[in-house]
């Protein structure tokens, strides 16, 4: 996939050249002050809502005011836009399937128990007073060790919401916690696609780009650390009515059992084994399913609707009918407690669909953005005024948070701001590593901070919490970029490329 997204700029960078007029940086920012004014139409109209499809058509109202402007008043004939826009759809497959097969996960790990058992388990191992913070370590371990911030979220962080529900933490914490841990263990895990692709696309050897990473990410996740043990330690925890009756409800629904534990270390053995992300991911899922048949009957049951015999059985067609309805729909439990309710119900597959639509069209505004030359001209002027260390990587940590929130997605936000920099590195004379740890402390941590970006879309329909309810908690992911730039600001570590 790295490979194909490299192919795709080297595309845009030819269109680039072939000899049509670009539009000035201060007519590039037309279509953004469209798309924000209608956001904030959509926003106001639609609420909570917006992302049920309002905020896609603002996205594809913004391309099509982008692509008039270029062809009206530029010439840019339609080929070019369909050529950036096609392109940047198929760089997307890949992720839409993982993304339908993670909505898979999540409704067979429910209704086999799996996640219930996790829970169940977890309240009664897990104190208060260092939730969080756990929470944050253990989700920075299992990314670390398996290179994948959306296989852990989309795993343990589901049931670490569950646990902090049940233990009166506010879902915009908990989720803040989780996802500060699981990028932290992306960023500096060998085994991570953004970690391989922002060392390749900036020329930096792997293992080098990782140790100078530490540099910022290191003192960036102990603050979070710090922030977390804090909010834990005063986390009021004199009412633990909710925990109890969370666990008897759950251990009334499901049979919990330590069984259920094989499901997620079989699932991290296949991702230590370096299994493809979508072979895991069926894997993980196939297993649930399997689960579910043994030691959730009546789940299926009730799932499918069917009829279970003297036995506790399920005939086979209510049997795979329960187990189909999992990877694919919605999974409303009933356990006679509404806020487990919710916690518990999945909509599978079809729950990714707006997130589907919501990629297509982010990738859409971003193509049409590409394909005009308005990428570029709002590039250079950046580039224009850097002259120090300092701004330098202020200018590739606001382009990569930049390209984050017009192409909706972290591989082309990593790739398009290594290749944009390279070439002003190089003649400032300083080392690649600043340029890839720049673009890692930017477009890899805060993809996930933006609604309409495929991180932040995603995580947010995984964990059922608002992209904008837990961007505040992220505390980890709103650091880096500043502790980037501070640490260019004071010149710790920065290096010419003469220096040893």
């Amino acid at each position: 996939m790295h490979k194909k997204i490299i192919e795709q700029y080297h595309r845009i960078r030819h269109r680039m050249s072939e000899g049509f007029d670009r539009p000035s940086w201060y007519i590039s920012l037309l279509p953004f002050a469209v798309l924000i004014a209608t956001l904030a139409v959509v926003v106001h109209i639609f609420g909570a809502d917006s992302l049920e499809g309002g905020s896609q058509v603002a996205l594809l109202f913004a391309s099509g005011v982008t692509i008039a402007i270029s062809m009206i008043f530029y010439r840019k004939p339609w080929e070019e836009f369909e050529n950036a826009i096609t392109d940047n759809i198929r760089s997307i497959g890949t992720a839409i399937l993982i993304l339908l097969m993670i909505g898979a996960v999540a409704g067979t790990w429910m209704v086999s128990g799996v996640v219930p058992t996790l829970i169940y388990y977890g309240m009664k191992a897990i104190t208060p007073a260092i939730f969080l913070l756990a929470g944050c370590v253990i989700s920075a371990l299992v990314s670390m060790m398996t290179g994948s911030s959306w296989t852990t979220i989309a795993t343990i962080g589901v049931a670490l919401i569950g646990i902090g529900t049940a233990l009166g933490f506010a879902p915009g914490w908990t989720a803040g916690a989780i996802i500060s841990g699981a990028y932290f263990g992306d960023k500096v895990s060998p085994l991570s696609d953004t970690t391989i692709l922002a060392s390749s696309s900036s020329g930096t050897a792997l293992f080098t780009h990782i140790r100078y990473m530490l540099v910022t990410t290191v003192p960036s996740f102990a603050i979070a650390c710090a922030v977390f043990l804090i909010v834990s330690i005063c986390h009021n925890t004199t009412d633990n009515v909710q925990a109890a009756e969370f666990s008897a409800s759950l251990k009334e629904s499901f049979n919990i059992s330590p069984w259920l534990f094989t499901v997620p270390f079989l699932t991290a053995i296949f991702i230590i084994k370096k299994l493809p992300a979508l072979l895991t991911l069926f894997l993980a899922s196939l297993l649930a399913c399997i689960a579910a048949i043994i030691f959730q009957p009546q789940a299926i049951y009730e799932v499918a609707n069917g009829t279970l015999d003297g036995f506790g059985k399920l005939s086979f067609i209510d049997g795979f009918k329960g187990i189909m309805i999992s990877c694919y729909g919605s999974t409303a439990i009933q356990t006679g407690n509404e806020a487990l309710n919710d916690l518990i119900s999945t909509r599978g597959m079809t729950g990714m669909l707006n997130t589907v639509f919501l990629i297509i069209a982010a990738v859409t505004f971003g193509g049409a953005l590409s394909g005009s030359g308005m990428l570029w001209s709002l590039t250079e002027m950046l580039t224009r005024f850097v002259n120090r260390a300092v701004s330098l990587v202020s200018a590739t940590v606001g382009t990569g948070i930049f390209c984050n929130m017009i192409t909706g997605d972290q591989y082309l936000s990593i790739i398009l701001t290594s290749q944009m920099y390279r070439k002003a590195y190089d003649e400032k004379g300083f080392q690649h590593r600043l340029l890839s740890r720049s673009v890692e402390d930017s477009a890899t941590v805060t993809s996930v901070l933006i609604p309409w970006n495929s991180c932040g879309m995603t995580q947010a329909t995984v964990l059922k919490v608002a992209t904008l309810e837990y961007l505040p908690y992220c505390i980890f992911n709103l650091i880096s970029p500043i502790m980037s730039i501070l640490m260019a600001a004071i010149g710790y570590r920065i290096v010419r490329k003469s220096a040893k």
